[in-house]
């Protein structure tokens, strides 16, 4: 498989303060990566700087085999690059539908395909975002970048405080969504639903890859040292 994402010794800053120390990490086309980590320790910092919605300091990202690290976030989302960030951020004052078409693109996610995938939003599809619950916005979140036609989807803690029957419709879509071949960044805490999904795990901690390997390779030692509360 080739690659499709590649960040190269990612430095990130917040004023003085440095969150990111010499980041690399890669997604090849097809695969579902999980970056995973405790509060604070970069995830957020890392997504926000591949999506090019933070400078870096030093460093490069790559994506689908061009150097983005100056680019402006929309064109990086043009290129492909699709986020369903943390805490949904729906247009409140905009309808499902309006959400929908607000960023689409040309190309296999059409406002039909998203509404039969997510049946609910076809029901809701007149109502205003801010009227939804917090599952029914997570899943337009979701669709909202599907319908964009991203090459890959980067999702940031997206069953984070949602009731357990809502996670499982979310986990299934992520997992249906895995088996038609996408390509997905997931960054989430759940480990029995993220290891049957991801094909590989990085770990951060501190503003560092710390730990990189398949699920499966993920035990309770690594757990304890680098995830345990």
């Amino acid at each position: 498989m080739s690659t499709l994402l590649k960040l190269e010794g990612v430095q990130v800053f917040y004023g003085a303060s440095q969150a990111l120390f010499g980041v690399d990490l890669d997604l090849a086309e097809g695969e579902v990566l999980a970056l995973m980590g405790r509060n604070g320790m970069g995830k957020t910092t890392t997504i926000h700087t591949l999506c090019r919605m933070l400078p870096m300091r030093y460093g490069k990202v790559w994506f689908a085999g061009q150097d983005i690290s100056g680019w402006p976030s929309h064109r990086a989302a043009r290129l492909g690059i699709g986020l369903v960030p943390e805490g949904r951020r729906c247009f409140p004052n905009l309808s499902v539908t309006e959400n929908l078409i607000a960023a689409a693109r040309p190309g296999h996610w059409t406002l039909a395909r998203v509404q039969d995938f997510f049946p609910r939003l076809a029901e809701r599809r007149d109502q205003s975002a801010r009227t939804l619950s917090g599952g029914e916005q997570q899943m337009l979140a979701i669709g909202r970048a599907l319908m964009t036609n991203p090459r890959l989807l980067v999702l940031d803690e997206a069953t984070e405080g949602l009731a357990p029957t809502i996670r499982r419709e979310i986990w299934a879509a992520i997992g249906a969504l895995k088996g038609e071949g996408y390509s997905i960044l997931l960054v989430d805490k759940a480990l029995s639903e993220i290891k049957p999904l991801a094909d590989r795990c990085a770990i951060l901690a501190r503003g560092e890859v710390v730990w990189t390997g398949p699920p499966a390779a993920l035990d309770a030692e690594v757990e304890a040292r680098h995830l345990g509360v």
